[in-house]
């Protein structure tokens, strides 16, 4: 088993099978979260120094889970949504300008861009064929006023696993900034911002990474720290955040400046730990093991009739897998399954089912089960 199944409480009453959702805490999470309010209880700010080590320690386990080139690129984030809104109200927009994305975005990639509107920003929307979204319909929505290209790394209801490298080598090529959402993915696949040419990234730690809501991280390119304007500044973006006495508004020279106030340290010690769990384990094997599971979901469930939605081709495949049923409705198997002890979901009237590499064939087997 890729990750240790033991260390999954979860397991003792589900078939946990929703990983795109948001995911069971591991058991060291767990312990850190107790560790973190027992310190706390008993020691108030006289232990600071420790848990301000620790939220170090953990930028940079998310630094080396992107490869990123400094510890100072990362900046943690309560949502996903707070790390889009830095680039989408930052950018140095002008009336005309526009925003390319996926038409299948989650809500939270999309809504941010259309609040640009009275900033005189166009939102252009590329509809999927069918479960692909295709670089050339992305290409053919550009025009010479795109200024930012948006795509989750995986799409939340398709399933499809965006080709980043040639979305960014396309955004190269233009001299568009290219953002990823990217919490469909981290975790689960590996992600090297020195190889592939990404700008920005944001992903709150709930969903692969095993980590607890309100706690991730984004990532800026340091050659557009200065071109972005700074959104939630605080007593902490700047270069001395401890001289609370000395008024001096130089701000950080890196993605420490959007980090304007006190960090959710509970949030990060327990994020910090379940990103440990799977650097331990290794994303290249956690990525094989999830990509084994999907692929033995997807041939029992063609054998007994489903349909499967999410395209299955080479590097499309993610952990995500959209199915239907050949006679029931998707929140009539969702409803069975949750009664049958089976934990899947139900997005755009599909099934999604989404494991991770604790999960077996055998939980599989139960869900397909449950759903007959």
């Amino acid at each position: 088993m890729t990750l240790p199944r033991e260390q999954f409480p979860v397991t003792e009453r589900w078939a946990f099978l929703d990983h795109a959702a948001v995911s069971p805490l591991p058991a060291p999470a767990v312990a850190a979260l107790h560790a973190y309010a027992d310190s706390l209880s008993h020691n108030g700010i006289a232990a600071v120094k420790t848990w301000m080590d620790r939220v170090a320690h953990v930028r940079s386990l998310a630094a080396r889970l992107i490869n990123s080139p400094s510890v100072d690129d990362v900046y943690f984030v309560p949502s996903t949504t707070h790390g889009i809104g830095v680039v989408a109200e930052g950018f140095p927009w002008r009336a005309g300008d526009n925003v390319v994305l996926a038409a299948e975005e989650y809500p939270a990639n999309q809504y941010p861009w259309m609040n640009l509107a009275h900033r005189g920003v166009e939102v252009r929307t590329v509809a999927s064929r069918g479960s692909r979204l295709h670089i050339d319909d992305v290409r053919d929505a550009m025009t010479d006023r795109t200024r930012v290209l948006t795509v989750s790394s995986v799409e939340f209801a398709s399933g499809f696993r965006n080709d980043l490298d040639a979305l960014g080598a396309l955004c190269r090529e233009k001299n568009v900034f290219f953002f990823v959402d990217a919490i469909q993915s981290l975790g689960a696949f590996p992600l090297d911002v020195q190889k592939t040419p990404i700008d920005a990234l944001a992903a709150d730690g709930h969903k692969w990474m095993l980590g607890p809501e309100g706690a991730g991280f984004g990532y800026i390119r340091r050659e557009w720290v200065e071109r972005l304007h700074p959104i939630g500044v605080g007593a902490f973006s700047v270069v001395r955040p401890l001289e609370f006495t000395t008024i001096d508004f130089t701000l950080k020279p890196h993605a420490g400046r959007w980090e304007g106030g006190a960090p959710n340290v509970p949030g990060v010690t327990a994020f910090g730990a379940s990103l440990e769990l799977l650097l331990a384990a290794g994303v290249p094997e956690i990525e094989r093991r999830v990509l084994a599971l999907t692929d033995y979901l997807c041939d029992n469930a063609l054998s007994q009739g489903w349909a499967v939605f999410s395209s299955r081709a080479g590097a499309d495949r993610s952990g995500i897998v959209s199915l239907t049923h050949p006679t029931r409705s998707s929140a009539e198997v969702m409803a069975r399954c949750r009664a049958a002890g089976v934990v899947v979901n139900n997005r755009a009237n599909r099934v999604r089912v989404s494991p991770h590499a604790y999960n077996t064939e055998a939980e599989i087997d139960r869900f397909l089960d449950a759903a007959r």
